[in-house]
């Protein structure tokens, strides 16, 4: 596998790449890092070959609270142009999708917790979803949602939230959801954001949330496969 030079947008202290950190040292990849958070700086765009755009409990449509947002905003629209391989996590994929001119919203209800997918007819045919089963269960931790860009692939939806996954071109992937987590992960997310969870349809109590371990070897597997996958379109 080529050494890939991995640039990653972390929002807050708390949401970090999680599994995607361990499948980057595995294969050797370099990391690097803009934390938002902090006195930061943007890459070169010729210094990287991907950008991880990750999560966070801000929204798009917050530029006044967070100025930074239009200048990421911007290095996402320039990094799609220079054909980078871009993907986006949580919020990550609605500021990619905010790039590519889609309109980022508050959605019906919140969605927390251990929650079913399911692959649309799009998404049962994508080569990146092949390992993956056509309905799955993974982690969510989202409140906003977002149209579907102008010539992306729709490719998962879950009951309460239409567009949870969708590819643009080869190489432009926006998860709504966390198949990233680890323990660590989850643990960290429930005691920063835990007054979000509040009795509702679609949150679950924070037993039920650290409770399900089963679904974090099943999740990581399969963005295993996608980021494998990735990497050799890379290649190609």
């Amino acid at each position: 596998m080529k050494q890939l030079r991995i640039h990653y947008f972390q929002h807050v202290a708390f949401e970090d790449l999680g599994y995607i950190e361990i499948w980057a040292k595995e294969n050797n990849h370099l990391l690097t890092v803009t934390k938002f958070y902090e006195t930061h700086y943007l890459p070169e765009l010729a210094d990287i070959d991907w950008l991880i755009v990750l999560g966070g409990p801000m929204s798009v449509y917050e530029n006044n609270k967070f100025p930074w947002l239009k200048d990421e905003v911007e290095f996402i629209q320039k990094a799609i142009q220079a054909n980078k391989t871009v993907i986006g996590i949580c919020l990550g994929a609605q500021i990619i999708a905010s790039a590519l001119g889609a309109n980022v919203y508050p959605n019906i209800k919140k969605e927390i917790g251990w929650f079913p997918l399911n692959k649309t007819e799009a998404g049962q045919k994508q080569y990146l979803l092949k390992d993956l089963p056509d309905t799955f269960t993974t982690f969510h931790w989202h409140g906003d949602t977002f149209d579907l860009p102008k010539d992306a692939i729709h490719l998962l939806q879950s009951d309460i939230c239409s567009n949870q996954a969708f590819l643009y071109k080869k190489n432009v992937l926006g998860l709504q959801f966390h198949l990233e987590a680890i323990s660590q992960t989850i643990n960290s997310m429930t005691k920063n954001c835990k007054h979000e969870l509040v009795k509702d349809d679609y949150i679950q109590t924070i037993d039920e949330i650290v409770n399900q371990t089963e679904f974090f070897i099943s999740s990581n597997k399969y963005l295993e496969s996608i980021l494998n996958k990735l990497s050799v379109e890379e290649v190609n």
